[in-house]
């Protein structure tokens, strides 16, 4: 056999057995006088004979888009754990992306084994903690000057009434002042 057989030539162009009997009896392949496919001169007969238009493309892989915000946290996982990480724009690699999702899964049990041991708290838990803790602090200052003003009064020699007065308003500017300050829980 000098050329191909129909099956060989079938799976050197992509195509059923079918469509390459087909073919040969369209006259659009080339044969050798033994039967067989000269695969050469057939495939430029069929690009000259097939009709663009009816020929099926192979279908494009459908990739999803990979959002900036997973690419950005594929990069500041690397970056956490002192690996190189890809120009932006440039890239990321299948293992840099493998290697950044085993470390957050790593960092993920990590703090979900420091939660069942009871090292970690909910983060609203801690914010209503440290809400409660602070108006319990300005809740102290607000009533300390009527506590403290009669006695600090008697041992400097002015009127009650005026030291009070003169605590509250100092006290109450400082803690205007410690409102002022967020803290940041992120």
């Amino acid at each position: 056999m000098q050329g191909m057989s129909e099956r060989q030539y079938a799976a050197h162009v992509g195509l059923s057995r079918g469509a390459i009997q087909k073919a040969k009896t369209a006259e659009r392949l080339v044969l050798y006088p033994d039967g067989s496919i000269n695969a050469a001169a057939s495939d430029a007969r069929r690009a000259e004979t097939t009709d663009p238009s009816k020929t099926r493309k192979p279908p494009a892989p459908k990739l999803k888009p990979v959002p900036e915000a997973a690419v950005a946290a594929v990069g500041d996982t690397l970056r956490e754990q002192g690996l190189a990480v890809p120009a932006v724009g440039g890239g990321t690699t299948f293992l840099q992306a493998k290697t950044a999702n085993e470390v957050l899964k790593a960092q993920e049990r990590r703090i979900r084994l420091q939660k069942l041991k009871g090292e970690l708290i909910e983060r609203a838990r801690a914010l209503a903690l440290v809400f409660r803790l602070a108006r319990e602090e300005r809740d102290a200052w607000v009533n300390w000057p009527a506590r403290a003003a009669a006695l600090m009064a008697a041992e400097l020699g002015v009127e009650p009434a005026t030291m009070q007065k003169v605590l509250e308003k100092h006290v109450r500017a400082h803690l205007i002042e410690l409102a002022e300050v967020r803290p940041d829980f992120r």
